[in-house]
């Protein structure tokens, strides 16, 4: 019984560093354009050229 003393505070600190992380990267712009990376990465590789026709 007594862990809980040391388990629930230590689960509302890292809580609290998650949400305050969270917090930290949309202010930074982090989640701001969340389209065009994964279109980079869908396009990212050079055209491919085709053979010559064989006759």
């Amino acid at each position: 019984m007594s862990v809980l003393y040391v388990v629930v505070p230590l689960a509302i600190l890292l809580s609290g560093c998650s949400v305050a992380a969270f917090l930290w990267a949309v202010r930074g712009g982090q989640f701001d354009d969340v389209q065009t990376p994964g279109m980079r990465a869908i396009h990212d590789d050079e055209p491919v050229k085709d053979d010559p026709p064989k006759p």
